[in-house]
C-alpha cells in the first residue's frame, strides 16, 4: 500500500471522517433539540437524563453549556456537516489544497481542546455527564489524531519525518490511551455512585 500524499485522498481517513461527522452531527442535533425543549418547558426531563450522574439536564443548565453565549450543540450542528462534506469530497476523488487541510487541522485542534475543557468541567465543576456530549467526545478524539497524523505524514504540517512515522506506529495505542484516560477519570470521579450499583 502506498503512503498517501497531500494530493492523494486517504480513503480510510475519509471514511472515518464521514462516519465520525455523521455521528457527531446526530448527537449534536439531538442535544440541541433537547436543549430547546428544556428552554420551552423547565419541567421537561431530557431523554439523556438517566440518573444523577448521566444527567444532561444538569449539564444543559450549566453556564459551561453556552460558552459563547449560545448552546454549545449549535457549534456541532454547524461544524460536523463541514467534516461530512469534506469526507464525501475525498471519497469522490477530490484533491483538496493544503489550505483546506490546514483549516481542518485548526478545526479539529480547537474541537479537541474544547472537548477536553468540557470533560474537565463535566467531571469537576458540573458533576454530571451528558451522554450525547460523550458521543461527541468519542468522535472528536480520533478525528484530531488521524487528521494530525495525515497532515504530518503528507507534509501539510511541515516536512514528513520521524515524528510522523513514530506516531503512525503508535496511533492505535494513543487512541486507546486517550479513551482509557477519560474512562478512568469518569470512574474515579463518580466511584461513590458507581459502587452503589455493584
Amino acid at each position: 500500500m502506498s503512503t498517501p500524499t497531500a494530493t492523494e485522498p486517504d480513503r480510510r481517513l475519509a471514511i472515518g471522517l464521514l462516519v465520525g461527522g455523521l455521528v457527531g452531527l446526530v448527537a449534536s442535533a439531538v442535544l440541541l433539540i433537547e436543549r430547546i425543549r428544556l428552554a420551552e418547558d423547565s419541567s421537561y426531563v431530557p431523554s439523556c437524563s438517566i440518573n444523577p450522574v448521566l444527567s444532561c439536564g444538569n449539564v444543559m443548565e450549566s453556564t459551561q453549556a453556552a460558552l459563547l453565549g449560545f448552546p454549545n450543540p449549535i457549534i456541532g450542528v454547524a461544524a460536523f456537516p463541514v467534516v461530512v462534506a469534506m469526507a464525501a469530497a475525498l471519497l469522490g476523488g477530490a484533491r483538496l489544497p493544503r489550505w483546506y487541510w490546514l483549516g481542518l487541522q485548526a478545526g479539529v485542534t480547537v474541537a479537541v481542546v474544547f472537548i477536553s475543557w468540557l470533560v474537565f468541567q463535566s467531571l469537576y465543576r458540573i458533576g454530571a455527564l451528558c451522554p450525547y456530549c460523550m458521543v461527541v467526545w468519542v468522535v472528536v478524539i480520533p478525528m484530531f489524531l488521524y487528521v494530525t497524523l495525515r497532515n504530518l505524514r503528507t507534509g501539510v504540517l511541515g516536512g514528513p519525518g520521524g515524528l510522523a512515522r513514530a506516531l503512525d506506529d503508535w496511533s492505535a495505542p494513543l487512541l486507546f490511551g486517550a479513551y482509557a484516560l477519560v474512562v478512568l477519570l469518569v470512574l474515579q470521579r463518580f466511584w461513590s455512585y458507581w459502587s452503589t450499583l455493584l
